[in-house]
C-alpha cells in the first residue's frame, strides 16, 4: 500500500497538478492539507473520475483538510479532540479515516499543524501567566501539539496501524534545515516545538523518513528569496507510525521534483509504502 501525504497550498489553484501527480503516482491514500476550501465547494467530480472516494474537513479560504483514497473509508472523523469542556476548534486543520485492510484496520490522518508565527506578543492583554511572553498564535500551536500528543496515546493503546501524515511546521533537527540558522526564532524551530515534537515521538511513533534515511529530505522551499533554485529547504512535512505500520514500512521517500513544476506548491509529497 502506497500513501502519500501533500500540502497542496490550495486545491482550487493546483487541481490541475493534483489531478496529473494523481494519474502518474497512484497512490492508494492521499492526505492533503490547506485545501483552503469549504466541503461544498471542493472540486469532488474530477477526482472522483479518477477512481478516489473523497473526504474533507474544510474551511473557506484558509486551512482544510481531505483524504483521497481507493478504498472507501469505513469511518471518518473530523477535528482534533479538544478534551475537557472546551469548545470544539474553529480551524479545520484535522481528518481521519478508517479502512479495511486483508482482515485489519488501518488509520490514517492528514493533519495540518499550526505555524505558530509570530513567537512573540509584547500585548498584555493577549497573554496568560503559563504563556508569558508568547503570541496567542504559538500558544495555539503548542497546545494543539499537546492535544496531538494525547490523541495519538489513545489510538496507540489499539495497537492498529495508525499514520499521522501532514505538515506538523516544525523542523525536527537542524539535519533538517539547509540553513538552520535562519529558523533559530522561528515558532518551527524553538525548544518549546521541539520539546513537544520529542514528546509525541516517544510515545513510540517512527518518523518514516528518518527510519530509512539520515540524508537530506527537505519537503518546503519558500517562494521568496530564490528557496527552491538555491535548494533552501525545509523538512517540516512528516509521517509518523504506529509500531504496527512501522513494522510493515517498506520504504519511505520524498517526491522533490514536483516543485518544480509551473505553479507549483511551495511543498511536495512524502510517501511511504507498507506492506498488506
Amino acid at each position: 500500500m502506497r500513501i502519500a501525504t501533500w500540502n497542496i497550498n490550495g486545491i482550487k489553484a493546483r487541481l490541475d497538478n493534483l489531478l496529473l501527480w494523481l494519474r502518474q503516482t497512484q497512490p492508494d491514500i492521499a492526505c492533503l492539507q490547506e485545501i483552503k476550501t469549504t466541503d461544498s465547494s471542493f472540486p469532488r467530480e474530477r477526482i472522483e473520475d479518477l477512481g478516489y472516494y473523497i473526504e474533507t474537513h474544510g474551511q473557506k479560504s484558509f486551512n482544510g483538510v481531505a483524504l483521497l483514497s481507493k478504498m472507501r473509508p469505513d469511518d471518518i472523523s473530523r477535528g482534533l479532540p479538544q478534551g475537557g469542556n472546551t469548545a470544539e476548534d474553529p480551524q479545520a486543520r484535522f481528518i481521519e479515516g478508517v479502512y479495511s485492510l486483508k482482515g485489519r484496520a488501518i488509520r490514517v490522518a492528514s493533519l495540518y499543524l499550526p505555524n505558530g508565527n509570530p513567537v512573540w506578543d509584547d500585548s498584555a492583554a493577549e497573554i496568560t501567566a503559563d504563556t508569558a511572553g508568547i503570541s496567542k498564535k504559538y500558544a495555539y500551536k503548542l497546545a494543539w501539539i499537546e492535544r496531538l500528543y494525547h490523541f495519538a496515546r489513545q489510538r496507540l493503546a489499539l495497537e492498529e496501524d495508525f499514520i499521522l501524515a501532514g505538515d506538523y511546521n516544525v523542523i525536527p533537527a537542524p539535519q533538517d534545515a539547509a540553513r538552520p540558522e535562519q529558523w533559530q526564532q522561528d515558532a518551527l524551530f524553538l525548544p518549546a516545538t521541539h520539546k513537544g515534537f520529542r514528546k509525541l515521538l516517544n510515545l513510540g511513533l517512527t518518523d518514516a523518513l528518518r527510519a530509512v534515511s539520515n540524508g537530506e529530505a527537505y519537503t518546503f522551499w519558500d517562494y521568496q528569496a530564490g528557496a527552491w533554485p538555491k535548494n533552501n529547504g525545509i523538512r517540516i512535512d512528516h509521517m509518523l507510525l504506529s509500531p504496527e505500520a512501522a513494522d510493515r514500512l517498506r520504504c519511505a521517500f520524498v517526491q522533490k521534483e514536483i516543485r518544480g513544476w509551473e505553479k507549483a506548491s511551495d511543498h511536495v509529497p512524502v510517501w511511504i509504502e507498507i506492506a498488506e
